[in-house]
């Protein structure tokens, strides 16, 4: 399932067969004082792997992951004054894109962006590569499950935003020992305007965390992950059945 794994030969062999080609973005940024700042580029590349290993198993689709990005746009978080990598929009749209002609050329017709931060907007990317190879491959670019799957199985009444329960939930399950537990703290509960141009999580938040990490756990995490783990696999088999000239879909 790992690009990255694989030699050239054995790499042209899955686009000839007809794999997706699924590249996961994150991004390199404080996570609050109890979470690395590898966090979304490890959670997307991890639930990728997992995603494409379900979709196999229960689809019989089978979907070929990248090493996830690490970097990206990440202005909101350069006044806590370290732990961030921030790359220009400009230089972030243009490193996806190439990656998708990259893999188009190399014969891979489907093609999946899964954004590890949802603050990266990659539609204009995505559609620039799309309207390029019309017929040829196509993108898609889905909006993550997460909130949904928060309401089903967390609690929508806890604030959430960044570094919250559901993110630390998982954590505490998929990997215990990167929480620093004794930090967990500090709800933060300002309403925060996610469409400012300008925006800065420091004008909200001392630690970094938007939300109320506190009502975390690793059972929690462990039933989050239930749910989103099938749900990424059947959007890899939605992808796998839609049309190349079909839009990028939710």
């Amino acid at each position: 399932m790992r690009f990255g794994d694989l030699t050239f030969r054995e790499v042209q062999e899955k686009a000839v067969a007809g794999w997706l080609a699924v590249v996961p973005t994150g991004c390199t940024e404080q996570q609050g004082p109890h979470l690395p700042v590898d966090f979304d580029t490890w959670f997307a590349e991890t639930l990728m792997l997992a995603g494409a290993e379900h979709a196999a198993k229960h689809y019989n689709v089978d979907a070929l992951v990248l090493p996830a990005m690490p970097f990206g746009p990440t202005p909101e978080h350069r006044n806590f004054g370290s732990g961030y990598i921030d790359v220009p929009v400009a230089v972030h749209n243009a490193l996806v894109h190439s990656v998708l002609v990259s893999l188009a050329d190399q014969g891979f017709r489907r093609l999946v962006v899964w954004r590890g931060c949802g603050g990266h907007d990659l539609h204009a990317a995505v559609s620039r590569f799309n309207e390029a190879y019309t017929k040829r491959a196509h993108a898609f670019l889905p909006e993550a499950p997460y909130y949904d799957i928060w309401c089903r199985v967390g609690d929508p009444a806890v604030p959430g935003g960044h570094a919250d329960s559901f993110t630390t939930s998982l954590a505490l399950y998929l990997r215990p020992a990167s929480v620093r537990v004794d930090e967990i703290g500090d709800p933060q509960h300002a309403a925060v305007d996610w469409d400012d141009p300008h925006l800065d999580f420091a004008r909200y938040s001392a630690t970094g965390v938007i939300g109320d990490p506190t009502h975390a756990s690793g059972e929690l995490g462990a039933r989050l992950w239930a749910e989103l783990v099938p749900s990424v696999a059947q959007y890899l088999w939605n992808v796998a059945q839609s049309p190349l000239e079909a839009q990028c879909q939710q």
